[in-house]
């Protein structure tokens, strides 16, 4: 990859489904979900990994050493806020973008997708085993993705799996069965973490 690689968890949501802070739910293994996230971005080769949260929210504990990026005050409105608030950090690099509700996420995944992305694209992301779309929120975003996303933004559009599908991201097949599920609700945390 010619670009550097750097890192972002997107912890910023409000959790209102699961009833408290996602990024602090604790993984079988003893992490935090996004303390797990932020060290898989590490093992998939991110030389930088920052974590994501609102202007308000309180830091969880256990993520020091990392970036921490803020979205602008009122400016909660989604993971686009999020993401284009951290990529302006470090505009020439390829950002490797995670959510930080993906309890079955495992560095294979990610390495996969680092490793199969061509010179000429923009993004690169998994497509989903529930509707076929892309996975926005586990997707590489190349240095051309920022002005692309920042446009967005700044035109009120939130949806990056909409970006991608617009843009005609080229999607890989999982190569670990629901690794990217997500946890949105207490019944979903609890599924994750069975076998």
């Amino acid at each position: 990859m010619k670009f550097p690689l750097h890192g972002l968890v997107l912890a910023g949501g409000r959790s209102a489904r699961m009833g408290r802070d996602k990024a602090t739910l604790i993984h079988p293994d003893g992490r935090s979900l996004v303390r797990r996230c932020a060290d898989l971005l590490a093992q998939a080769g991110c030389e930088s990994v920052s974590i994501s949260l609102r202007h308000d929210q309180e830091i969880p504990a256990g993520l020091e050493g990392l970036n921490i990026v803020r979205d602008p005050a009122g400016e909660s409105l989604g993971p686009m806020v999020g993401m284009v608030s951290g990529m302006k950090k470090a505009p020439a690099a390829t950002w490797l973008v995670v959510a930080c509700d993906l309890p079955r996420l495992d560095a294979s995944t990610l390495i996969h997708l680092v490793e199969s992305l061509a010179p000429e694209e923009k993004f690169l992301a998994y497509r989903s085993e529930f509707d076929q779309l892309p996975e926005p929120l586990c997707t590489l975003y190349t240095p051309a993705a920022v002005p692309i996303l920042a446009e967005a933004q700044a035109a009120d559009f939130r949806c990056p799996r909409k970006i991608l599908i617009r843009h005609e991201c080229r999607l890989l097949e999982p190569v670990s069965p629901r690794a990217l599920d997500n946890a949105n609700t207490p019944e979903d945390w609890e599924t994750a973490n069975q076998s």
